[in-house]
């Protein structure tokens, strides 16, 4: 899977974020001005394209209408609706006063190509570069079955409609001079679900697409971006709600500095939540839940047992394994358990996730979550909501109050991959303290796919199996702010900070249980 270009800040990365910052600046200054109309955020959003790309002359591309075009999908995208499109008049903000009606979600699809922003990159084809030097042994032409490969002018030239895409011309070059040209949003899909419209764009088929995100932090040309609930948070927040923000365990250092967790309320302070709540407590009772399950299920009920907390890996594997679909715990995600928490001793409250993972905005979709979280945003969205309001992060005071001082360091480390497994196998081991649990971790879908095969085929009876779909886990989501393994290091660091080291040491099962009877009540 290809992940080149993360920690790497590039004039994309300027653009996504001034987008955000941009779309915020404007919801939060309009929205608390009072008798404001539709026509205020008309006004401001038509000039913003404007003021993102100013000027007469391009930067990046062959035009600066078409420059600004991009970014008014990418501003629509983060007020969290649909491509305006170039076939038709339609105003930036139009739909938004619908878009923020309360209890609205933005239409699918939550991932979109912005079409006219797509580079219709080479996808799956083998090319001969100008390395080659037509050597007398021509030795791609030789192994070609499908003598797709000729010389013209003492140059190989590979005919696209014979190839199958074997590599192995590729493979035998005693130049390297044959080059394997791969979509890298396409690459970056582990679902396989990219391929091409017929003008050789990028095209998503939804009905694989599990939104893991990794294609739209993967395009080098920025075409590919996800909606956002940025203006309905702020609407929210205006409109005088309760608004309580919970935080994944991924969020240590995303905003600066090395976990700074009284600034991380600070700011959420001034942004206007009512409150801030560790989500790792929510790993916690899932590590619980999920030891168990498979306590009571493996092997005598499933013969495997996959973890819940990845939306995307979670997905994929339903999807294409429905016949071990049991297989994956049922366990509610600490996202959810930590929602169900907050919202029993706020139950007007609107909960807001914020974390790595564009998925987890697919899962708030689902009926069954939506009654406990109504927004969620990404580290990079609110990082723009912290820039409209000139929050300076690291120059903010702590609030002198302990750090978040009940999840345990099992439960925080459920960022990094292999964190969800380990702390599951801490809670079998406090109750049964010599029986062997085995284990086998995936990062990617690709590797997850591969793993689950094997389980099928009984390599893994018995297992506990953890799967990420981004590689290293939630903190390399495609909401992040900070280079991976920045990101790990200041995690296990904050993990070590809790005075509990397992799950167990909170005596958390009480609450499990308070939770289901609400679940059970409420069915």
């Amino acid at each position: 899977m290809a992940d080149t270009m993360r920690g790497v800040y590039t004039n994309l990365t300027d653009i996504r974020r001034r987008v955000f910052a941009e779309v915020a600046r404007i919801v939060y200054e309009t929205a608390e001005k009072p008798g404001w109309t539709d026509a205020d955020f008309d006004n401001q959003f038509e000039q913003l394209p404007y003021e993102i790309v100013p000027g007469e002359v391009a930067t990046y591309r062959e035009s600066v209408f078409l420059e600004r075009a991009i970014v008014e999908e990418r501003i629509r995208l983060a007020m969290g609706l649909d491509q305006k499109g170039v076939d038709r008049p339609i105003r930036v903000s139009a739909g938004l006063a619908d878009a923020t009606v309360a209890d609205t979600y933005y239409n699918p699809p939550l991932i979109n190509v912005i079409k006219f922003a797509c580079n219709a990159c080479k996808d799956n084809q083998y090319v001969v570069t100008d390395s080659c030097q037509g050597c007398l042994a021509h030795p791609c032409r030789e192994i070609c079955k499908k003598k797709a490969i000729t010389f013209q002018q003492k140059r190989a030239v590979i005919d696209q409609e014979k190839c199958i895409k074997c590599g192995m011309c590729a493979k035998v070059c005693p130049y390297q001079a044959v080059h394997h040209y791969t979509r890298p949003c396409a690459e970056a899909c582990g679902m396989h679900a990219i391929g091409s419209d017929e003008h050789g764009r990028a095209d998503i088929d939804y009905e694989k697409c599990v939104s893991c995100g990794q294609c739209l932090i993967n395009c080098p040309f920025g075409a590919i971006a996800d909606k956002s609930q940025i203006a309905q948070v702020i609407f929210s927040i205006v409109g005088g709600d309760h608004v309580i923000a919970i935080v994944a365990p991924a969020f240590v250092g995303q905003f600066g500095g090395k976990g700074n967790v009284g600034k991380l309320r600070n700011a959420f302070a001034q942004l206007g939540f009512a409150g801030v709540e560790e989500v790792a407590i929510g790993a916690d009772l899932c590590a619980i839940e999920e030891a168990d399950m498979f306590l009571d299920e493996v092997p005598t009920k499933i013969p495997f047992m996959g973890t819940s907390c990845c939306p995307a890996w979670s997905a994929m594997a339903k999807q294409e394994f429905p016949k071990h679909k049991e297989c994956i715990s049922m366990a509610l995600t600490p996202m959810v358990l930590t929602a169900r928490m907050v919202r029993k001793n706020h139950p007007e409250a609107k909960i807001v996730f914020v974390g790595p993972c564009s998925a987890k905005k697919l899962e708030a979709m689902r009926e069954n979550v939506r009654s406990e979280v109504d927004f969620v945003l990404t580290f990079e969205e609110m990082a723009g909501m912290m820039s409209a309001r000139d929050i300076d992060y690291l120059a903010l005071e702590d609030d002198n109050k302990s750090d978040f001082d009940v999840a345990s360091t099992d439960g925080r480390n459920f960022a990094v991959a292999g964190g969800v497994a380990n702390a599951v196998v801490n809670v079998i081991h406090d109750r049964f303290p010599d029986r062997e649990v085995k284990v086998s971790n995936a990062e990617g879908l690709d590797e997850c796919r591969k793993m689950l095969r094997d389980a099928t085929r009984h390599k893994y009876d018995g297992y506990l199996l953890e799967g990420m779909a981004c590689p290293g886990g939630c903190v390399a989501g495609p909401g992040t702010l900070q280079a991976i393994n920045k990101s790990m290091a200041a995690v296990k660091r904050y993990a070590q900070k809790s005075p509990h080291e397992h799950a167990v040491d909170n005596e958390l099962r009480s609450l499990i249980h308070a939770l289901e009877r609400d679940e059970d009540s409420a069915e």
